[in-house]
């Protein structure tokens, strides 16, 4: 069996207490026993006179597997609950009767931190990741970072920190005083040792954080700091309660006894573990990184740092200035030079844009520019890497772009569609090259928002996959592997969404109120503060597609035609559905009531922001229902990553359809139903609901097994 720490004892009577749990080194129950038994067992040898605690590998520690997180807690005595932090690493650790100096590389996070925290020197490499991220997966630091962490950086950056999840390198943590100092990877160990000897010495401070006061300033002003934190944590996130209870936490340690506020976080933390927060944040943690696992792309991907982008459609300027700002060097093939020329001058305005609102630095902009080409033909794409097909949703075009690229492009260049119209067997046909023609779709309905869409065809290569995933994962976009199903995916779930709320403000609820409803469930952005920032022309086109498609399915606005004949197109015209100021800052704007007035046609004045929330996002599932029944998602989780990242959904309530999981299927039918009979087709339940309806089960589980019961069932129905 795999020993959990390594013990070596050098000829400078240095012991070096190595934490072996390789890839990442995490920590567990196991593990942290472990270092105590090492730890102790040099204690008492007196050929050692000083410790050092690193990791194997260069790597010290990831923290706990996430896993031990939102699961079922067994009852336990406090004893029990404070084993970890008050036996082991207060009593053990910080209290230790010889010096103990953490060298750090790679990664500490988390419970690692809490241990390099208590360490009474702490030495790292400039490269190493420090943080305590306890709080993104809805706990906070049990093992006394909320009391250790202030005491060696200040209130402002420890709370910074915790509340965020934010990681700092070796370099800043040097700066705020978290490492005594930076020392090659390869030297580490060795100033580490060295480090650890001049305390003995008493050349070297011996520090115990616990009890250090001189970053804290007088009470008064701490309390004033904690006070400001808890504000403006209720300002942006009041449905939660962990990021208050650290505040607590600390200012407990402050204001009494910080050795009674270890008891007090540690309980706090055994309480928050099984808390629907934390439940809601790891499922989401888990299904953030299954979204790029699919079970038979096991490939490495490919470099793609050469994109053609051909065609001017309503969304490729913005693709070509999202590619520039991440230094692809990007070549725009249009049919003539007046529609190049353009296209060039809006790609300009767009990046211009970025940098008008801080995305990108001067010098970002300019050597975006230097990465872009414009051409007539297809003389430059010999050495392409993947092309983008973006022109207008006709399919003999594509077909004949299609049947060119396989021409002129290398035989290793991949081929994307962004059709929303077309499947991409039909695109493809005339070609030879279906196992490199993919489909790649930007979200464009969520600019501050990254996801970028893949459709995958049957036919495609598992390294073409591979490929665009590694791509996608460059760009730093969350991809979401759709089937070939002409534009039902994250589009379909989104645009529901912004109908529903469309439709309640033309049934009379004021546009501000439902943007408020919204915001106070936790959305990150109210539907029509969303609308607005993606611009009504681009929501108008998304829109018409799924409309002429599905017309039973989605909502035909009256609203946003009598804003544009205003010239209300959004943000670009500083007037939408708000009004925007110089900087951009959205504004409610009296005057939207004269147009809203003109598309109303019933007075629901009277709905609570729950009702509201539950018109507007219980579409919005039902839509989602359907892209899972239908086998448009490899898995229901993909949905749940896609309505946070793409609709602002709170994560901390795991996504739509885990929050579905919160209701009885019967419930959700039933108001679907009564919406229905009031106010028309949109909101009829999708098949999937009605036949979970009345059986007491949540609308969707998160499990394979019953969506594949649910298709299995469906095909045998039709094949009768």
């Amino acid at each position: 069996m795999l020993a959990k720490t390594l013990v070596e004892v050098g000829s400078d009577a240095v012991a070096v207490v190595s934490i072996n749990n390789p890839p990442l080194n995490l920590l567990s129950f196991d593990v942290m026993v472990s270092i105590k038994e090492s730890i102790e067992g040099v204690l008492s040898r007196d050929d050692v006179k000083a410790i050092v605690i690193t990791g194997t590998n260069r790597k010290f520690s990831g923290g706990f597997n996430v896993t031990v997180f939102g699961g079922k807690q067994e009852k336990s005595t406090k004893e029990e609950i404070g084993f970890l932090s008050i036996n082991f690493i207060t009593d053990t650790l910080e209290a230790a009767k010889k010096p103990i100096v953490a060298a750090i590389d790679g990664l500490a996070l988390g419970g690692a931190m809490e241990i390099v925290l208590a360490c009474h020197a702490r030495i790292s490499t400039s490269s190493a990741i420090l943080g305590l991220t306890e709080l993104q997966y809805g706990v906070v630091p049990g093992l006394g970072g909320t009391q250790r962490l202030p005491r060696l950086v200040g209130l402002p950056k420890a709370l910074e920190m915790m509340l965020m999840s934010k990681r700092v390198d070796g370099k800043e943590a040097q700066i705020l005083s978290l490492v005594d100092a930076i020392a090659p990877a390869d030297k580490l160990l060795e100033v580490a040792r060295r480090w650890a000897l001049d305390i003995v010495e008493h050349t070297k401070p011996w520090v115990i954080s616990l009890y250090k006061t001189d970053k804290l300033g007088t009470l008064e002003e701490a309390r004033a700091i904690l006070n400001s934190a808890r504000m403006e944590v209720h300002r942006q996130n009041p449905n939660v309660q962990h990021p208050l209870v650290c505040i607590n936490l600390i200012e407990q340690g402050i204001v009494s006894d910080p050795r009674d506020a270890l008891w007090t976080e540690t309980m706090a933390l055994h309480e928050l573990r099984q808390s629907s927060t934390c439940k809601s944040l790891v499922h989401f943690f888990f299904a953030q990184r299954q979204t790029t696992k699919i079970s038979e792309v096991k490939l490495l991907p490919k470099n793609i740092d050469k994109v053609a982008v051909i065609g001017g459609g309503l969304m490729s300027s913005e693709i070509v200035a999202l590619l520039l700002l991440k230094n692809c060097q990007v070549i725009l093939k249009e049919q003539n030079r007046e529609h190049l020329l353009e296209e060039m001058n809006k790609i300009r305005n767009n990046l211009y844009t970025h940098f008008k609102y801080g995305k990108t630095t001067q010098q970002g902009l300019e050597k975006a520019l230097t990465l872009l080409k414009g051409v007539l033909d297809y003389d430059s794409f010999e050495d392409i890497d993947l092309v983008i097909e973006a022109e207008c949703e006709t399919l003999s075009i594509k077909q004949d772009i299609f049947t060119d690229l396989e021409k002129h492009c290398p035989p290793n260049c991949i081929f994307a569609s962004s059709s929303s119209t077309f499947s991409l067997g039909l695109i493809g046909e005339r070609t030879k090259c279906q196992d490199r023609i993919v489909g790649i779709n930007f979200f464009c309905l969520s600019p501050v928002m990254p996801l970028m869409e893949i459709v995958r065809t049957e036919r495609v290569s598992s390294q073409a996959m591979a490929d665009v995933l590694g791509f996608a994962r460059k760009f730093r976009t969350t991809p979401i592997v759709v089937s070939d199903c002409n534009g039902q995916g994250v589009n379909s779930m989104v645009v529901t969404y912004l109908h529903a709320s469309m439709l309640l403000a033309e049934l009379g609820v004021d546009v501000y109120q439902i943007d408020r409803a919204l915001k106070s469930f936790g959305m990150d952005l109210g539907p029509f503060r969303m609308i607005d920032m993606v611009g009504l022309k681009v929501f108008m086109e998304i829109s018409r597609i799924l409309i002429e498609r599905f017309p039973d399915r989605f909502y035909k606005s009256k609203l946003i035609p009598v804003l544009q004949n205003a010239n209300r197109e959004g943000e670009s015209t500083f007037k939408g559905f708000y009004k925007y100021d110089d900087c951009g800052k959205a504004i409610p704007d009296p005057e939207l009531r004269k147009y809203t007035i003109k598309a109303t046609t019933e007075q629901l004045t009277k709905l609570s922001n729950t009702e509201i929330a539950e018109m507007i996002l219980f579409p919005a599932y039902n839509e989602a229902c359907r892209v899972i029944s239908e086998g448009v998602v490899m898995r229901p989780s993909d949905l749940d990553v896609a309505s946070v990242v793409a609709m602002g959904f709170p994560s901390y309530r795991g996504g739509i359809h885990y929050w579905a999981n919160n209701f009885d299927s019967g419930y959700v039918y039933s108001k679907l139903k009564n919406w229905s009979e009031a106010y028309g087709g949109f909101f009829e339940a999708c098949d999937y609901i009605i036949e979970q309806a009345g059986k007491s089960t949540p609308v969707v589980s998160n499990t394979k097994l019953q969506t594949e019961q649910y298709l299995e069932a469906k095909q045998i129905k039709s094949q009768l």
